[in-house]
């Protein structure tokens, strides 16, 4: 019985109900009460606001710092000086991997892998004593030009704070499970916040801890967060999409058939890119060299990818760092089939040298900036130039869906950061046949298939799995 109920059937207990014809009333309100009652949900209605505005001022500290401070800084400045990329990110990845090998009990666990295997293994608890160490590193990783954005410790942050409110707040009479679901309600609150999209945070609060299941215990702590950290974040920095489309657009019904093609190919593309990516990260992780020695080589890979692809296409785009102002120029710009083709390939290659070495951060944008790139190539490849930003929708969407297996996340992410609300039907198709074709392959180990079943080959891969 929920403490609420106890709470009204108390009420109802006291004299002024002792009038004979009010006991009876009593006595049948009494049952309905606990059946109406019987889950202890009101309590989140003042306990996910407390995460969210929590979860949405750290974001905002991190937001401001990574995005509007440090790679506001050195963007400018790779562009106009080429040879400092490699030195640069060289630099800011032995930062990194000191703050990480020194300063953290465990130098791979971070981001959005460690909230999902304490989802899993610890039951929300999150070792909060380098929660600052750690947002550090994902400062260093993506300020210096790390292929990765602000997702990673947004959900991290988020995932932390959830969990740590937990041991402040557990004497209201919250349960163990409880800190389980404050976990990934902060996750989702992070991931509300650092991209302007309530509902993405929602959902991927739901999907994320597993690949074909939800997460429906979170539905209402989630929400509240999600919707109170979004409010937070945006009265500091605004409420405009993150992203957004040139100009949104209607659709035919033979687009339909071409979305499912696409979402196929990329699927395709997708498991093979997680394969290797897994199989990078635990070649690196079993490897004895030191854990700054990983990351200074894989800076030095990462700088040469951003260097060769501004050799080759001089001007704004980058294959490199948070990458925002790249899913604006793709989406508002029009680009060569060749040089979007070397940006996706440039942009997946920098993202497996810089988080499969530890870089500290996750892959959500990498995704969603490959997706959208190929997708604009395979509208230039059918000929429909003017449905160009459907398939770049499609394409985002359906590279998510297979990398994250995250299809609803996917979908809602796309419609909510670039305003394409207008593609969801064709972006839910293309989403639903990449992750069907992409079968169980994940970008994250540690997601369980369902509740109670890590699923085939968990325990080879996911002891020390990708980041």
């Amino acid at each position: 019985m929920s403490e609420f109920a106890t709470m009204i059937k108390r009420a109802l207990n006291r004299d002024r109900f002792r009038h004979p014809m009010l006991r009876r009333f009593t006595s049948f309100a009494h049952g309905e009460i606990d059946a109406i009652y019987s889950r202890d949900i009101q309590k989140w209605l003042l306990i996910a606001p407390i995460i969210g505005v929590a979860a949405g001022l750290a974001i905002t500290l991190v937001t401001v710092v990574i995005l509007k401070i440090i790679w506001a800084s050195m963007l400018p400045f790779y562009l106009r000086h080429h040879w400092t990329i490699v030195p640069g990110l060289i630099a800011g990845f032995f930062l990194t991997g000191v703050i990480m090998q020194r300063r953290t009990p465990d130098p791979n666990e971070h981001s959005t892998e460690e909230i999902i295997r304490s989802y899993h293994e610890r039951n929300g608890e999150i070792d909060i004593k380098p929660f600052w160490w750690k947002l550090l590193a994902a400062a260093t990783t993506v300020g210096s030009g790390g292929s990765a954005a602000l997702e990673g410790p947004s959900i991290y942050g988020g995932g932390a704070i959830g969990s740590w409110l937990w041991t402040k707040l557990k004497h209201f009479g919250l349960s163990e499970r409880d800190r389980r679901i404050m976990l990934i309600s902060g996750a989702g609150a992070g991931m509300a916040a650092v991209f302007r999209a309530p509902l993405t945070g929602i959902v991927f609060a739901l999907e994320m801890p597993y690949k074909d299941d939800l997460a429906h215990e979170a539905l209402l702590p989630s929400l509240i967060a999600s919707v109170v950290s979004y409010g937070t974040l945006t009265a500091f920095i605004g409420t405009a999409p993150l992203f957004g489309f040139a100009n949104g657009g209607n659709f035919r019904a033979s687009d339909l058939l071409w979305s499912a093609l696409l979402g196929l190919l990329l699927g395709v593309i997708a498991m093979v890119f997680t394969t290797l990516f897994r199989r990078t990260r635990k070649f690196v992780v079993n490897s004895p060299m030191s854990h700054t020695k990983k990351l200074v080589i894989g800076g030095a890979l990462t700088g040469f990818c951003g260097l060769l692809f501004v050799t080759l296409y001089p001007g704004g785009l980058i294959p490199i760092g948070p990458n925002y102002e790249a899913a604006h120029k793709i989406l508002w710009n029009s680009y060569p089939s060749g040089e979007l083709i070397c940006f996706a390939a440039l942009k997946l290659a920098a993202t497996l040298f810089s988080l499969g070495t530890g870089g500290v951060s996750a892959m959500f944008v990498p995704l969603f900036l490959a997706g959208g790139a190929l997708g604009r190539v395979f509208g230039h490849a059918i000929g429909n130039t003017a449905g160009l930003n459907l398939y770049a929708a499609v394409g985002m969407a359906a590279f998510i869906a297979a990398g994250y297996k995250a299809p609803l996340t996917a979908v809602v992410f796309v419609a909510e950061t670039t305003g394409g609300h207008p593609y969801i039907i064709p972006s839910l198709i293309g989403a639903a046949c990449a992750y069907a074709i992409s079968g169980e392959s994940s970008a994250s180990a540690d997601q369980w298939l369902h509740e109670g079943d890590p699923g085939p080959g968990h325990e080879e891969i996911a002891h020390r799995g990708a980041e």
